[in-house]
């Protein structure tokens, strides 16, 4: 048996890069895994990988900054498999390079609302679900940026800086219901929205699988890195 067999596992963003390779070894682990993200045919393409490793996957075209498409998501989901045990939120990207003072606010909204609205619009839905299973696993994906200034990112970092923060309130808040909440720094990774980065994605999933998997007693509330 697999770390997390019998488990139901959200990973928004499943459709390229990290999301991609944190579904694929979830469900080599023996979850049942639910792929969102807005590009239907880069879901099914990660389905296809799982399918053919013996795993099972479930694929939901979704905005994860809506949230009436989240609702109508975690509705349809509950529905179909009666559980969510473990959300990974995976969606963020750094959006546009622009100094504070030449970004526009449309910039500034599209970086907050991918990186910082996505995580809080699925954790407020499925929050619900797992305080009535008196339990859950949540890891959101953050970045050094959240600590560090670079010209240019300043909407990125904002909303990094803004999801550890909430965050830390969602693991404070829920540790009574069994509800363990981290996030997980994978460092600079080379996907297809940084292809300037340096690491694999696949070689830092472990470290995914370790916050999804924690015992009761586990940690909650922290940042934990890459090869730390």
């Amino acid at each position: 048996m697999g770390l997390l067999t019998n488990r139901v596992v959200l990973v928004t963003g499943a459709g390229t890069g990290l999301g991609r390779e944190t579904a694929i070894q979830l469900a080599a682990e023996g979850a049942e895994v639910v792929l969102a993200g807005r590009r239907k045919e880069k879901l099914q393409e990660t389905a296809q990988v799982i399918e053919q490793a013996g795993g099972r996957s479930i694929v939901f075209s979704v905005d994860v900054t809506n949230s009436e498409e989240v609702n109508r998501l975690r509705d349809q989901l509950i529905a179909q498999v009666g559980r969510l045990d473990v959300l990974i939120n995976n969606v963020g990207g750094t959006g546009d390079y622009s100094t504070i003072h030449d970004m526009t606010v449309s910039s500034w909204d599209h970086t907050i609302r991918l990186n910082l609205y996505s995580s809080f619009i699925v954790t407020n839905a499925f929050l619900p679900i797992m305080r009535k299973q008196q339990y859950g696993r949540i890891v959101s994906i953050t970045s050094a940026m959240a600590n560090y200034v670079y010209e240019g990112l300043g909407a990125y970092s904002a909303a990094k800086a803004g999801l550890e923060g909430l965050m830390r309130t969602v693991a404070l808040e829920e540790e009574k219901n069994g509800i363990l909440v981290n996030m997980f720094d994978p460092g600079n990774l080379k996907t297809e929205q940084n292809p300037y980065g340096e690491g694999d994605p696949a070689t830092v999933v472990d470290g995914i699988v370790k916050l999804a998997t924690l015992p009761e007693d586990g940690i909650n509330g922290q940042v934990i890195r890459a090869h730390q």
